[in-house]
């Protein structure tokens, strides 16, 4: 089977080709025998009903500073390509959401991973809240009053916004600390939205595991260990992966959330667990899978093409 495949991602220019999760899903499509095409976000239009987007043909090899090539422009009408795969990372922003709006009308004649009409409707810190039973204490709130009470209760919290990603404008703030007040104002200077506090979880200095699910089902995990005097488990911001194996309670997390993410065609999930705690489910554009197939001798961009090429 050879598809026509779009990747609707970020520049290629800064990626890293040891950890980036799009570079390996072009490269098991190539090496699958797809035609793979590659356009930034600002590139899709919708016109006369149509789809388009000023796409260029692409090739990926794993070769540092020499890893794509990109061919001469094209109008590519999506409706025609086989696949479009949503890769570009947050924020979740009204851009993020306009994209979603464009692609639906393609999709699923045109296998849009994943379905847009659900990744808008499953920003990661808010549609993990429809599994509270899984989650650690947690309030989304623009109310100062709300916060302030929320943490006189948990003492302990982690203040962070609600559609950031990779670790951006995460804080942690101990009983004693005097900042909440000034960070309140800063989050709500950059944006009207509300803000995501939770009970700070001390199992995080073991680890903020990463788990992978294709098709709602679990592929393989990673544990994220934060660097010494940092609050966040993101890789960018310095924190070690380590192996890691699924435990009874990860299991038990994924067979909760598993058949809600397949129902709704999110083909390529990742989820954090922190402890016994599940905290968000990324459904943009996670990553995480070179690093499993390092430590696992796995292959889940072949899994995530394998879940893709059984639907066309």
């Amino acid at each position: 089977m050879s598809l026509d495949v779009a990747i609707q991602m970020d520049p290629l220019e800064g990626i890293d080709i040891d950890a980036d999760s799009s570079f390996a899903l072009v490269l098991e499509a190539q090496r699958r025998g797809h035609r793979v095409f590659h356009y930034l976000p600002r590139d899709l239009a919708l016109t006369n009903a149509r789809v388009v987007a000023l796409a260029r043909p692409l090739t990926v090899r794993r070769e540092k500073g020499n890893h794509f090539t990109l061919g001469p422009v094209e109008r590519l009408d999506l409706a025609a390509m086989d696949v479009v795969l949503m890769r570009q990372d947050p924020p979740f922003d009204m851009a993020y959401i306009t994209a979603t709006h464009l692609l639906e009308h393609i999709h699923p004649e045109t296998l849009v991973v994943n379905d847009p009409a659900h990744v808008r409707n499953a920003p990661e810190k808010l549609f993990v809240n429809h599994f509270e039973q899984l989650m650690p204490p947690t309030l989304i709130t623009a109310a100062p009053e709300l916060i302030r009470e929320f943490r006189a209760e948990h003492k302990d919290i982690i203040l962070k916004p609600l559609y950031g990603g990779g670790g951006a404008g995460v804080f942690h703030l101990r009983p004693d600390d005097e900042n909440l007040g000034a960070l309140l104002e800063v989050l709500t200077e950059l944006s009207r939205a509300p803000v995501i506090v939770q009970r700070y979880l001390p199992e995080v200095r073991d680890g903020d595991k990463r788990i992978i699910l294709i098709d709602g089902e679990p592929a393989g995990a990673i544990n994220r260990i934060p660097a010494a005097g940092e609050a966040r488990a993101n890789m960018h911001v310095g924190a070690k992966p380590v192996a890691a194996k699924l435990t009874g309670r990860d299991r038990e997390i994924c067979a909760t959330i598993g058949p809600a993410l397949k129902e709704r065609g999110l083909i390529f999930v990742g989820i954090d667990v922190i402890g016994p705690y599940l905290t968000e489910i990324n459904v943009t554009s996670p990553t995480g899978i070179q690093e499993i197939d390092r430590f696992d001798g796995a292959c889940l961009e072949g899994q995530i093409w394998d879940a893709i090429e059984a639907r066309r």
